[in-house]
């Protein structure tokens, strides 16, 4: 039985799980709220705020003049911090944003918001957050300035302004439209007379040259069946 026995293993060994509480930690001071698991963050949270008080301390020191004299900037202690946070511009957020944010308040820099059971694995999943960079949910925020409605303007004249000259204008095409098609309308139906006369005269043209065919075709015929009779009466004599 584990009695006594602080923390948690979240089942890793202790350097991963070292490794994995500087990322977190890392996660956490740099977008302010991070997603996890309820265990990951209730483990987190005290280590977390060993961190920003030690931030906290160091930063007051600073702005008292409390330091070693030469010194602007308490190196040692963020020397201590860039162990667990690995990016320099954490580092120097957490001094330049985050401890002018927090104050002199001691302690009370997170909190931990459940947010149910995760999908896929069934893992309890919590919100852990800086509190100071959430105040719209803790209702510290300033409320918004309701806009008030602006009048509305009379646009008639403008409008009467721009529509005449535009119905002028159409007017205008309509009736150039209409003429051209009247004359487009002339136009076709002399051609078409034309074209109806030049048939006529082709058709009667061709039914004259049939006629005279035929007629002189009966003409051969008969010159043909009197030659032949004349031959046969004298073939008999």
């Amino acid at each position: 039985m584990r009695h006594n026995v602080k923390g948690r293993k979240l089942n890793r060994t202790s350097s991963h799980r070292r490794a994995l509480m500087r990322t977190l930690l890392t996660q956490l001071l740099e977008y302010k709220r991070i997603h996890t698991t309820e265990a990951k963050a209730k483990e987190l949270r005290p280590y977390a705020e060993k961190m920003i008080t030690k931030a906290r301390l160091a930063y007051q020191r600073e702005q008292q003049g409390l330091l070693d004299d030469g010194q602007k900037y308490d190196v040692h202690t963020r020397r201590l911090l860039g162990r667990d946070i690995r990016k320099k511009e954490v580092i120097e957020a957490l001094f330049d944003e985050i401890c002018p944010e927090i104050g002199d308040r001691p302690g009370g820099y997170t909190r931990i918001v459940k947010t149910g059971i995760r999908r896929g694995d069934s893992g309890r999943a919590a919100l852990i957050e800086l509190v100071d960079y959430n105040r719209e949910i803790v209702g510290n925020a300033p409320k918004k300035a309701k806009k008030k409605a602006k009048p509305a303007k009379n646009v008639s004249a403008p409008v009467a302004e721009v529509v005449e000259p535009i119905a002028e204008v159409v007017e205008e095409v309509t009736e150039t439209v209409v003429d051209t098609v009247e004359e487009t309308v002339e136009v076709v139906a002399e051609a078409a007379v034309e074209t109806t006369e030049a048939v006529v005269d082709t058709v009667e043209e061709v039914v004259e040259e049939a006629t005279s065919e035929e007629v002189s075709e009966e003409t051969n015929e008969d010159v043909k069946s009197e030659d032949t009779t004349d031959s046969e009466e004298a073939k008999k004599d």
